[in-house]
């Protein structure tokens, strides 16, 4: 099995391009997933060839990405999925039957909710209709993630956290995460301060694998994610109690 789907922490970090993507991947001792957002490629003759090569080039760790979780992405995430089959996907709520019918049992999916103002609950419109539903589909968070299994997810994506805006929200949903034996993608807001807080909420909670997404907090003004950042994740992630 890959180094990162054996690991409980694994960092989600975006490449700008391919030598960055090496370089994150070389930094981390193979222990990651590198982002490559759909959003930069115009089509699926482009994005193919162009993901297969990072799929060659860090043997398999890449994780294919919405683009700030944008709802109108989901259909190019899940067409280019059906042909790379990628090991890691971000999926909104919605779409994550028909990716998972694009991928069968290769891929590691995850399924977007939000924070909905209400300790236990999540909100699940987070398609590209329903996330802008005059009326949010707020959900208690064990439900969501039931649903989401019969989906045939992995793992909820919890975005937008803001940092620690939300923390009270989180705690109960890494709990449920634990109790139903569910991983957990905390995103947004994610940086090198407030990192080992909330991964290590997540750790308490009992999560049985956090993958933690930190992007622009740790890209340079060219939008490359800085390597010396991703070694000092790597430290922070090695000294978390398990």
């Amino acid at each position: 099995m890959i180094p990162w789907y054996n690991e409980r922490i694994c960092l989600n970090v975006l490449a700008k391009d391919h030598q960055n993507a090496i370089d994150i991947y070389e930094a981390m001792d193979g222990h990651v997933l590198v982002g490559v957002l759909s959003t930069r490629y115009p089509s699926l003759e482009v994005a193919v060839p162009d993901l297969k090569q990072y799929q060659a080039e860090i043997k398999d760790a890449v994780s294919l990405g919405l683009g700030a979780g944008n709802p109108n992405q989901w259909r190019a995430v899940s067409e280019i999925a059906k042909e790379v089959l990628p090991m890691h996907i971000n999926q909104v709520f919605s779409a994550v039957g028909h990716t998972r019918a694009n991928t069968g049992d290769v891929s590691f999916i995850n399924c977007l909710v939000s924070p909905s103002g209400q300790v236990g609950y999540v909100k699940i419109n987070t398609g590209p209709l329903s996330s802008s539903a005059e009326n949010a589909a707020i959900i208690p968070v064990e439900t969501a993630i039931l649903m989401a299994k019969e989906m045939g997810a992995n793992s909820l994506k919890y975005f937008p956290m803001k940092g620690t805006q939300v923390m009270d929200e989180y705690k109960a949903v890494a709990q449920a995460c634990a109790k139903l034996d569910f991983a957990l993608e905390p995103t947004g807001g994610i940086d090198l301060d407030n990192f080992e807080v909330i991964v290590q909420t997540a750790l308490d909670a009992g999560v049985p694998k956090i993958i933690p997404h930190v992007y622009s907090s740790i890209m340079n003004d060219a939008g490359e994610t800085k390597i010396e950042d991703v070694k000092t994740l790597k430290a922070l992630i090695e000294k978390l109690k398990y």
